[in-house]
């Protein structure tokens, strides 16, 4: 087994429309406005940026991330990633009651050496970092799309 290779899956159940969910993902640059662990998002052209996420553990981790699908019909945003995580992340969005239902997959490698060394002892610890990273998005994006107000 490889202890640096990860597989997340989030669900989110947002108060607002697929299309209003659709319009706040598809724009990246915007999500320091409302996800606090995602500190940076620098547009390197039209389909790709290099963004900075650091969540409760005192470590960044920067990344390219490249388009992949972008499909507002089907309600599919997609990237891949290559820097300190190498991989995908696809975000799914279908209607759910009068809201959203917004299902967040990725699958990385882990590239930055003190985390590949920490590997074994620290993933059930990285594993919760990244919960509470993605409950914390949850909450920031819920309240942005309820007000239109930053997270805090």
């Amino acid at each position: 087994m490889d202890w640096s290779h990860y597989r997340f899956r989030s669900l989110w159940a947002l108060p607002a429309p697929p299309a209003a969910v659709y319009d706040a993902l598809q724009q990246a640059e915007g999500y320091p406005r409302w996800w606090p662990q995602v500190r940076a998002v620098n547009r390197i052209d039209d389909t790709s940026g290099v963004i900075t996420i650091r969540s409760l553990l005192p470590y960044a981790m920067t990344f390219t991330a490249r388009e992949v699908r972008r499909d507002r019909e089907a309600g599919v945003l997609e990237i891949a990633m290559s820097g300190d995580i190498d991989g995908w992340a696809r975000w799914t969005l279908t209607a759910h009651g009068d809201g959203t239902l917004a299902r967040y997959d990725q699958v990385v490698d882990v590239n930055k050496p003190l985390l590949r060394r920490l590997a074994v002892p620290g993933r059930p610890v990285f594993r919760a970092n990244h919960w509470l990273m993605m409950r914390s998005g949850r909450r920031g994006l819920a309240g942005y799309l309820a007000g239109g107000r930053q997270a805090v």
